[in-house]
């Protein structure tokens, strides 16, 4: 039977890590992450785990040891945002190139300059191919859920790949939501203990990790880094058919909102999605056709199933919390735009780049981007398709 609670997303997260018990978690402070390993470190302290809490000198350093906990045979994580993450940015790909199956709790918020402090997700996007799975939340309760579900998914022996469980800075992390936590017995059980085949301490069968490789090796380690992405969407919609069993909330690779006959769509990312959930109510009221995706897994990108969920659309508008700097939109934009060109699809795309630096979204600013979408199909013609929402230009 779950248990109703009252909690921040940073908090909630925490919980469910306490829950799962891991055995190393090396952790540096930065906001908004820092409650995340503060909140362990209380739970280390007070007997409730087990865990090997290791205060490091730098966000390099905890990644660095989490990724050797992890070559070790041990289930180690770490919890960064922003900076920190710029900070480990060679770790990320050691972490993945080596196959190793840790966690990353990242509480995304945007890199400098000028400094913020604010959500946006130019920093997990910054790492968007750095060969780490990302999931995102709109919530406390997805927030919770998905660290729940994360070692299921990054340790399934088709995966073993690091992955990236992401919420937006200040927005979830320190909002208090109520949400449902899960018995600790039953994450114990769902989540399992972690028996991995091939470490660095097995002394029945002495290995290397992370070794030189030639030209002769190197394009085949990176083909079957990517044949193991190729199975995270079928392990992570296994792990949540599992999930809702216990816990009676469904997820799959992204959520379609009223997505039935719509005629115009919005895609995007992260707790904004709220925000649009409640304009796309009103303008249904009104009798309008519109409806939203929202992507949970972002990496590996669901190219094929988005395209055919929006093959009936007429307009969309693909919302990006991050700039590319490429002149023509954001990485949600390419990749969203790539599906359904690639589909033949013939919506009307347009891409905005919006909620930089924590900048505030309103059901006002949604329903106008809905209007535009509006006036696209009106005039048969997307304009100008990378567009800026909510900036004094």
């Amino acid at each position: 039977m779950g248990k109703r609670e009252r909690l921040s997303g940073n908090e909630a997260v925490a919980i469910a890590l306490r829950q799962i018990n891991p055995d190393v978690f090396p952790a540096f402070p930065i906001t908004p992450s820092t409650e995340i390993p503060q909140y362990f470190a209380s739970f280390v302290a007070n007997g409730q785990v087990d865990t090997e809490f290791i205060p490091v000198e730098s966000e390099h350093s905890s990644m660095s040891a989490a990724i050797g906990a992890s070559a070790a045979g041990a289930r180690s994580l770490t919890a960064t945002s922003s900076c920190g993450l710029a900070y480990m940015w060679e770790e990320l790909y050691i972490a993945a190139s080596n196959r190793l199956p840790l966690a990353l709790a990242l509480v995304n918020r945007a890199l400098s300059g000028p400094i913020n402090i604010n959500c946006d997700h130019s920093d997990s996007m910054g790492a968007r191919d750095a060969g780490w799975i990302q999931i995102y939340a709109e919530n406390n309760q997805e927030a919770y859920d998905n660290m729940v579900q994360a070692y299921r998914i990054s340790e399934n022996a088709d995966v073993r790949l690091p992955i990236m469980i992401c919420q937006d800075g200040f927005i979830t992390s320190h909002a208090v939501e109520n949400i449902e936590l899960l018995d600790d017995a039953d994450v114990k059980n769902f989540v399992g203990e972690y028996e991995p085949e091939d470490y660095l301490l097995n002394s029945e069968c002495p290995m290397a990790v992370g070794p030189y490789a030639i030209t002769d090796y190197y394009m085949e380690a990176k083909r079957a880094q990517a044949e193991g992405m190729r199975n995270v969407p079928r392990v992570v919609e296994e792990v949540a058919k599992e999930f809702a069993v216990i816990s009676g909330r469904e997820y799959g690779l992204f959520e379609s909102y009223r997505m039935e006959n719509a005629e115009r769509a919005v895609v995007m990312i992260g707790s904004a999605a709220g925000t649009t959930k409640d304009a796309i109510d009103r303008l249904r009221e009104k009798g309008e056709k519109v409806g939203l995706v929202k992507i949970r897994l972002y990496r590996p990108f669901p190219a094929d199933e988005i395209a055919e969920l929006l093959k009936n659309v007429k307009a969309v508008a693909i919302m990006d919390r991050a700039e590319s700097y490429t002149n023509h939109g954001g990485p949600l934009g390419a990749d969203v735009m790539s599906a359904l060109y690639r589909a033949r699809a013939n919506a009307l795309a347009v891409n905005y780049i919006y909620g930089l630096g924590g900048r505030d979204v309103r059901v006002e600013d949604m329903e106008g981007v809905f209007r535009a979408l509006e006036q696209m199909i009106e005039e048969g013609d997307a304009g100008e398709t990378y567009r800026y929402l909510g900036v004094r230009e």
